[in-house]
């Protein structure tokens, strides 16, 4: 339970974390909140030569407005998000689910950042990113680019980011006015990776769903986006029938390892099940 010996760098500019992972190689590794690589450490399953720590970064810090956007810095926190009366009133979705994220004091170290680069499927950003429609801001030697989140995962753990390079800030469009939203998240106890989950986003129009969006956490090597199911909700009422197909829809394209949380058969069912009650649960909050 003792980690590795290591080097400790840390930066104070974008810049110069870039530079340090750039002339460190497979040898170095960013360190933001440390939840998925600090116990790695421990049980010497990574063993980096050099963590460059990202925390002195300013720059990566912070949730602002830019137009009809949302940008939050990859080293705001969980709790931070939690905290902001942006994120309360223009995305509440986002302030549900971090809810749901772990405990308290995981959410005081935990960093959006960390959360949605690491490519881990059990992970809940992630699919609500998709969902939402953000994308990713990169920066590396070669020059910043932005990602889309649905081009982001690419299998469990691998994601687009090219070596020395950083996930900076998310960009997440804010939702139209009166927008319906829930995050339903099965999990075998506080503090768990969801058994499955479901992130809805709709409009309604005259009773009947007008535009909607649906992600899936851990169901799959990579979050999903249900866009069958989706399609199935819009223009309805949903009823019961729709709601079944939208579900159906939603477990034919999730494919979950069988583990300690069920087998793959259960773990689908109750994948549907969650997407059901989140178009449920988000045509009741919209106006």
């Amino acid at each position: 339970m003792i980690p590795g010996s290591f080097s400790y760098h840390r930066p104070a500019s974008v810049a110069d974390a870039v530079k340090l992972l750039s002339d460190l190689g497979e040898d170095a590794r960013p360190l933001a909140g440390g939840h998925s690589l600090v116990p790695m450490m421990k049980l010497r399953l990574a063993t980096p030569a050099h963590l460059v720590d990202l925390h002195g970064i300013a720059a990566l810090k912070g949730i602002r407005r830019d137009g009809s956007n949302l940008v939050i810095g990859a080293m705001t926190t969980q709790h931070e998000l939690l905290a902001s009366g942006d994120v309360a009133t223009t995305m509440p979705i986002l302030h549900e689910a971090a809810l749901l994220i772990a405990d308290p004091q995981v959410r005081y170290r935990g960093t959006i950042g960390g959360n949605v680069a690491n490519g881990d499927p059990g992970n809940d950003m992630p699919a609500l990113m998709m969902t939402l429609g953000a994308s990713y801001r990169l920066e590396g030697p070669g020059g910043t680019r932005d990602v889309a989140a649905a081009d982001f995962y690419q299998g469990a753990y691998f994601t687009a980011l090219e070596p020395g390079e950083i996930l900076t800030s998310v960009s997440v469009p804010v939702p139209a006015a009166g927008h319906g939203y829930a995050y339903e998240k099965l999990k075998r106890k506080v503090g768990d990776y969801a058994t499955a989950a479901a992130a809805v986003v709709l409009t309604m129009s005259g009773g009947k769903v007008a535009t909607c969006s649906i992600g899936l956490t851990n169901v799959h090597e990579t979050p999903l986006l249900a866009v069958d199911a989706a399609k199935a909700a819009i223009g309805t009422s949903l009823d019961a029938a729709t709601l079944k197909k939208a579900a159906a829809a939603a477990e034919a394209i999730m494919a979950p390892a069988a583990d300690a949380r069920g087998p793959v058969e259960y773990r689908k069912h109750v994948g549907g099940i969650m997407v059901a009650r989140a178009l449920q649960r988000a045509a009741a909050v919209a106006k």
